[in-house]
């Protein structure tokens, strides 16, 4: 009888092992692409909020590049107004990227003497009767205030601008805190981040609210 060599045929197991590996392969490929996906917009998400952030935060730290200069608008009050809330534009160009906080600081500064003379005036300049309970640079000189990008008071919240006044205010009337009401949120509302105002007093409570009720903070 001829010897005849016999073929062993592998067991299936070593057949599909090749398949396994590209099916894994393929599975590990993916996790990874979408593991680094989701870090990516992770990482984009914290750096846009951040960079939201600072562009308003102050005190106004950043500047632009010298020679170039960023217009705004600032909304005053006018001796002609029929309104409370009617406020007027004047042009101004900020040196710094911080243009939110640069437009609240020439509300307090107030018009110049030209744009005075043309009626505008700001009620928010002559309001502050005391020091700066805000921590600045030296003992007694704090900013006038803080603003705050996406933030509601101490909620965070996309959107809304948190601006407190960080000096003690005297407000002779509704009619004074409508005007001021006014001038920032107007002012402020020019900006594409910025979609609302809240505006609270040194010790916290929101700014011109009669009820005492806070209302501004509940959102």
């Amino acid at each position: 009888m001829k010897n005849r060599i016999q073929h062993m045929r592998p067991p299936k197991f070593f057949l599909l092992w090749p398949l396994f590996l590209l099916i894994f392969s393929s599975c590990a490929g993916s996790a990874a692409n979408n593991q680094g996906t989701a870090q990516t917009t992770a990482t984009a998400a914290s750096t846009a909020v951040a960079t939201a952030t600072a562009v308003i935060l102050p005190p106004a730290t950043g500047t632009s590049t010298p020679g170039q200069w960023i217009a705004i608008k600032v909304y005053f009050s006018k001796t002609s107004d029929s309104s409370f809330t009617d406020v007027y534009p004047v042009n101004r160009m900020s040196p710094t990227i911080d243009v939110g906080t640069y437009a609240i600081q020439e509300i307090v500064a107030g018009p110049t003497l030209d744009e005075r003379n043309q009626g505008y005036y700001s009620e928010l300049n002559n309001l502050f009767t005391g020091p700066s309970i805000c921590k600045g640079p030296a003992p007694n000189a704090g900013p006038d205030f803080t603003l705050t990008l996406n933030m509601r008071g101490a909620k965070p919240e996309t959107g809304v601008a948190t601006l407190q006044l960080c000096r003690p205010t005297a407000s002779p009337g509704i009619g004074t805190d409508a005007r001021v009401k006014a001038e920032i949120t107007t002012t402020l509302l020019q900006f594409p981040s910025i979609t609302q105002v809240v505006i609270v007093t040194a010790d916290g409570h929101c700014f011109g609210d009669e009820s005492g009720m806070d209302i501004c903070l509940q959102g």
